[in-house]
């Protein structure tokens, strides 16, 4: 009855808050005086001619020039949308603009959404290829799998802009940073851990694929669906698609109760409920669980103390430790790549995230974080092993690493010697101020009200 309550509530204020003058959540501002008829005459004709002269010459001028610098598009067509699945392109308008404010509010990025009306793959993938010249960047949103797959692959191929597919990457890179973290804690090796993946999702996927980038041994990752342990057997049946295929070992079928035996990791990506107390008690000692189902996880972290006081625990949700949530991460991929005008996200630019996350948790705390989350101290253990969200030090660590990677990859447009660290991370701190200040201020008001800070950016599949 008061969940019951609580979800109408909650309904009542989110339509509210959405109808509420101007509606929706974004909307675009002139960057330019145009107060004037001779200013009018710069932005428009016939002024505006000059730099469509400069561009047409010199394309990379574009980045001068236009917006295009700072100006990502996330575009889905609405088939996965999370919680509510295939509900179709101008439903998701919500959550595409709801991704365009944390774009702006945490990396200062400027966002057009597209949402598009089709569900064939080669049409979506062309109608984003042919539109891709206006952006600096493309965040592809709540596609499903498999078609996830190919899409961000060709769109990638077939465009000179970062392209990444958060659903896929961001659970991966923040999920990562936390493994990497909870390895050391527990003092185990990490080509040595034995990983049980509970999905076979988009997310799923990306997530194993991005583990054994950062050591972990490819037979040690076990993947379960909803017919069990994906093994050989059932690769030569024919029951595996091609991205499931490269998990497939030759083992034995079971399930999940079977595939956790001394598992030192859980990494769920499924759905609430599904994970027992017993399975997680059957884990290696000092386990690793991480139930990353929204709005339940597979297990609830009270649920696993029970059994294993010894485990560290990770979910998507906010009201408790170790949330892995994606705004760790988009926002700041985007700004790392936007700024050297990178070609690509290649899977050294992700590792790079990863890898920045995981040494900033090790760093002291700032007061203003514990004060946005009710006053609660936090060190580097294991109630916390990734930053928070409202950490604002993250844009500058995170988007640094990112840039650096694309410049010694060489899949930056920059030339490599006008690029330094330093001087790019004190451009950051600069950045820092309006995106700061919107952050303050919702604390602020948080504190004011006697408020949790609730993030719902998360993924499960």
């Amino acid at each position: 009855m008061v969940e019951e309550k609580r979800e109408r509530l909650l309904k009542k204020e989110s339509l509210e808050y959405h109808e509420s003058l101007p509606h929706g959540k974004i909307k675009v501002v002139p960057t330019k005086p145009h107060a004037t008829a001779h200013e009018l005459s710069l932005a428009y004709s016939p002024g505006v001619a000059y730099p469509c002269l400069e561009i047409a010459e010199k394309p990379e001028t574009a980045y001068l020039y236009t917006s295009k610098a700072n100006l990502v598009a996330v575009i889905s067509n609405g088939t996965a949308v999370l919680g509510l699945g295939n509900i179709g392109p101008l439903a998701s308008k919500p959550v595409m603009e709801g991704k365009g404010l944390l774009l702006k509010t945490f990396a200062d990025i400027d966002v057009f959404d597209i949402e598009v009306d089709t569900e064939d793959p080669e049409e979506f993938i062309n109608t984003v290829v042919n539109i891709s010249k206006t952006f600096g960047g493309i965040n592809l949103e709540d596609i499903k799998a498999p078609e996830c797959f190919e899409i961000e692959r060709r769109i990638s191929e077939e465009t000179d802009i970062p392209v990444m597919h958060d659903d896929q990457h961001g659970t991966a890179i923040i999920s990562g940073a936390a493994l990497l973290n909870a390895v050391e804690l527990q003092e185990k090796n990490l080509k040595d851990i034995k990983v049980v993946v509970v999905g076979a999702g988009a997310s799923a996927i990306a997530c194993a694929n991005h583990y054994v980038a950062l050591g972990v041994t490819l037979t040690n990752i076990s993947m379960v669906d909803s017919k069990g342990i994906v093994t050989k057997k059932r690769l030569d049946a024919g029951e595996l698609n091609e991205f499931k295929e490269v998990f497939a070992h030759d083992q034995e079928d079971g399930d999940l109760s079977f595939a956790l035996k001394d598992a030192d990791v859980l990494l769920g990506l499924s759905k609430g409920g599904l994970v027992s107390k017993e399975m997680v008690a059957s884990m290696a000692a000092k386990p690793i669980v991480f139930a990353l189902a929204n709005p339940t996880p597979e297990i609830m972290p009270e649920e696993v103390l029970e059994v294993r006081q010894d485990a560290i625990i990770a979910t998507g949700r906010s009201d408790y430790p170790n949330q892995v949530n994606n705004v760790l991460g988009f926002p700041y991929i985007f700004r790392g790549a936007l700024d050297v005008r990178a070609t690509n996200i290649t899977q050294n630019m992700k590792m790079a995230a990863t890898l920045s996350l995981a040494q900033l948790a090790k760093e002291p705390v700032p007061d203003y974080i514990s004060a946005a989350y009710d006053g609660v101290m936090m060190q580097f253990g294991p109630e916390y092993i990734i930053p928070k969200p409202f950490d604002r030090r993250v844009l500058i660590w995170e988007a640094s690493a990112v840039a650096k990677a694309a410049v010694d990859e060489g899949v930056a447009r920059i030339n490599p010697a006008d690029f330094s660290v330093e001087k790019y991370r004190e451009a950051l701190e600069g950045r820092l101020g309006q995106s700061y200040s919107i952050m303050r201020h919702i604390i602020n008001q948080v504190r004011r009200r006697g408020k949790r800070i609730v993030f719902p950016e998360g993924d499960n599949e």
